[in-house]
């Protein structure tokens, strides 16, 4: 999900410096004083809202993280993956299922983070190895829930989408779910989430799933090209064809004896925002279509960014040169932390040595008014007041969508203002589940949110 960094480094070229960016004026406390390790251990600390995490394990972890020092962050984080690993190990899983289940559900959040700033070498064994344990206890996990987490792997085109499927039946008793969920008890309302430039599917459970189940509803999440999984397992790149993604988990889902195909929703995370609505574009079995957050553009609003000789340099088309400028800032350790990363990662999702080939090919990713005309769906479009990654165009993405579209801004004195409202998932789950449970009951939408509260 943590693209943001894209955005806010590249003023550092053009001023000529090497300092790591300033946080001062940011909504959220920093847990360290580089940025880039500030943000993502807040979104690890994050996933303590739903038994991703611990606070306690996550701040002391951060207490021991050297700024800039991507070593120093692999090695606290693998630490406490094996610690956590080693504990649930221990638990007898039959008798104390919860306690198994919580421990193992925290060491794969621990592994999966291990590996954040791995990325600048693509030949490291840690990264296929160290997911890979992640995997496993996510896996175990997801083995302890009431109703287990079910992996799928669903035959695309040219490609296979790994998914988790996981049944509401467990929470059909919850007191009050007759009221969030009137509908048939047998086939059951289904929202199918994917994540965005680096996040995970895993992480997803803990961001999104939980509240989805609590509604007495269906959770499925996914991914496609370009992501964790499917990059490592399958060796691809994105794809702005992102219905290639989506359709077959629809067509998956009508197969199912439990899933009310008239109401299937999606939610597209942080670039996600982007990609979920392209694929609406295509498939229109869909009934609605969450953007968490609006992105229209992310090329543009990088360029926007980029000081005039860099876009003198890409616009020109000399590759070798615009590649030898960006690929000397990765192993650059007085390069600011989120530029650093920024490169490396977007070369290992987009599976190219090239950051001119990756600029090209992110310029396909654009929802304009083709797109927005060919959405059939009731679209909401959030975003966060504090976040500075494409300014302006969630409210663009609603102008495109007119009538169609439901925009709302969650707000930084309530601790929603971050990039996908990191740390204020409760506050996401309101908005977007009481909008979806009002579109599945045929009650009319707002075009605006106000306060907050839908």
């Amino acid at each position: 999900m943590r693209y943001h960094s894209i955005i806010l480094t590249l003023g550092t070229l053009a001023m000529g410096t090497t300092a790591q960016v300033s946080s001062e004026g940011s909504a959220i406390f920093q847990l360290s004083n580089d940025t880039e390790f500030a943000f993502m251990l807040g979104a690890t600390l994050s996933l303590s809202n739903n038994f991703g995490a611990n606070t306690g394990e996550v701040l002391r972890a951060a207490s021991q993280i050297i700024p800039g020092d991507f070593e120093s962050w692999y090695r606290e984080f693998i630490f406490l993956a094996n610690q956590i690993h080693d504990k649930a190990e221990a638990i007898n899983a039959k008798r104390f299922p919860i306690s198994a289940r919580e421990a193992y559900f925290r060491s794969a959040t621990y592994y999966r983070a291990a590996t954040t700033f791995l990325y600048a070498n693509i030949s490291d064994p840690r990264i296929y190895s160290v997911w890979n344990s992640a995997l496993k206890d996510f896996d175990k996990a997801i083995s302890l829930l009431p109703v287990p987490g079910e992996r799928v792997n669903i035959s695309a085109e040219n490609f296979t989408v790994p998914a988790i499927f996981y049944s509401a039946q467990s929470s059909m008793n919850t007191p009050g779910n007759h009221r969030q969920n009137p509908f048939n008890s047998t086939k059951r309302p289904t929202v199918i989430v994917g994540n965005g430039y680096d996040g995970s599917q895993e992480e997803l459970y803990h961001t999104f799933g939980r509240a989805i189940l609590d509604r007495g509803w269906n959770f499925i999440s996914y991914e496609g090209p370009g992501q964790p999984t499917v990059r490592r397992q399958q060796g691809l790149g994105f794809i702005p064809n992102w219905w290639e993604a989506v359709t077959p988990v629809v067509d998956y889902l009508t197969k199912r004896h439990d899933v009310d195909t008239d109401r299937i929703g999606l939610i597209g995370y942080s670039f996600g925002g982007t990609l979920a609505p392209l694929a609406a574009s295509r498939e229109h079995r869909l009934s609605a279509v969450m953007a968490i957050d609006g992105v229209t553009d992310l090329f543009g609003s990088i360029q926007s960014q980029f000081p005039s000789n860099i876009n003198s340099v890409f616009e020109s088309g000399n590759k070798t040169e615009f590649d030898t400028l960006l690929l000397s800032l990765v192993d650059n350790t007085a390069v600011p932390t989120q530029l650093r990363w920024a490169i490396a990662q977007s070369l290992w999702a987009f599976d190219t040595t090239s950051p001119y080939e990756w600029l090209t090919r992110l310029r396909e990713f654009k929802v304009d008014q083709a797109v927005a005309n060919d959405i059939h769906c009731p679209v909401l479009v959030n975003e966060g007041e504090d976040d500075s990654l494409a300014p302006g165009q969630a409210q663009e993405m609603v102008r495109l969508l007119g009538r169609k579209a439901t925009y709302n801004l969650f707000k930084t004195d309530l601790g929603a203002g971050e990039h996908c409202q990191l740390g204020a998932e409760s506050q996401v789950a309101q908005v977007a589940f009481d909008w979806l449970s009002d579109i599945w009951e045929g009650i009319s939408v707002p075009h605006i949110i106000t306060g907050g509260v839908y």
